[in-house]
């Protein structure tokens, strides 16, 4: 894989993590991009170094960004910890047949376009809620309201549907104020993010045991990937927060209602072209 189409997944990855925009949805698109342009496809599931070091770099964008939060839950905080746990069950039970028996279904461009507007939708309504400072704080969820959280999570395993924008819209449902909503949607990302790309991590392995020498991209260009999500997506975990702060979720939807009409367009087009 050419070192600058690496680049360009790496900046897709960290901006559309955090931003409630979609990452899957945007590499998905990104990729059919590239492909369309002459460049070579990348499949996710066979460039495993790819998926893994993308993801590495935006989960240790939000470890750093919320150590704090994080080392208190290890201590004095020990409950949410159970909450991050019991938010993460329902993308869990989904998600493992969704990849086993969908897979091809989950890299559609098509799907993304037409999930991108439902994204859209649930951004406005949830911006729609204005809890402001007398929200409840994360701390004081109940197992109910998490699970409701993790519902809205799930969503997010189809592409063109955005993990951050579901869970804090599902988090600004569920009462909690704008604040807490923003930072229970990103330490809910550390699981999230961190065990299915434990799950590719084992992939790998195993697949180097059977394809021992064989190696997709260089060192070099995954460890300079990894710098680059991990860069931008500190800085579009940051900038989203004072959008959070500031109710302007719904500002997104002018980006992708015509995002989504457009790769759907698009999508619908190559196939009766073909």
């Amino acid at each position: 894989m050419p070192l600058l189409d690496l680049i360009l997944l790496a900046i897709v990855q960290g901006l559309t993590e955090f931003l409630p925009v979609s990452s899957s949805g945007h590499l998905v698109v990104t990729n059919a991009i590239l492909q369309a342009l002459g460049g070579e496809q990348v499949n996710f599931d066979e460039m495993l170094e790819v998926n893994i070091v993308l993801h590495v770099g935006t989960l240790l964008a939000v470890v750093v960004f919320y150590w704090k939060e994080l080392v208190r839950m290890l201590g004095t905080d020990r409950r949410v910890a159970l909450l991050l746990i019991v938010g993460t069950i329902p993308a869990a039970v989904i998600g493992f047949p969704l990849k086993h028996y969908a897979e091809e279904t989950l890299n559609s461009p098509l799907l993304a376009g037409l999930m991108f507007p439902v994204t859209a939708a649930i951004l406005y309504f949830g911006s729609r809620q204005r809890q402001d400072d007398g929200g409840d704080d994360y701390q004081n969820l109940s197992f109910g309201r998490v699970l409701g959280i993790g519902a809205m999570q799930a969503l997010a395993l189809l592409p063109g549907i955005s993990r951050s924008g579901s869970t804090i819209a599902g988090g600004l449902l569920a009462g909690l104020s704008r604040q807490a909503a923003g930072t229970f949607a990103f330490l809910l990302a550390v699981p999230a993010i961190g065990g299915p790309g434990a799950i590719e991590v084992v992939k790998l392995i195993k697949r180097s045991g059977e394809e021992a020498g064989v190696r997709a991209v260089a060192p070099l260009d995954l460890t300079i990937a990894a710098v680059v999500s991990f860069v931008v997506g500190y800085l579009a975990l940051w900038q989203l927060l004072r959008f959070v702060r500031q109710g302007k979720l719904a500002m997104f939807c002018w980006y992708l209602v015509p995002l989504g009409v457009v790769v759907t367009a698009w999508q619908l087009w190559l196939r009766t072209a073909g």
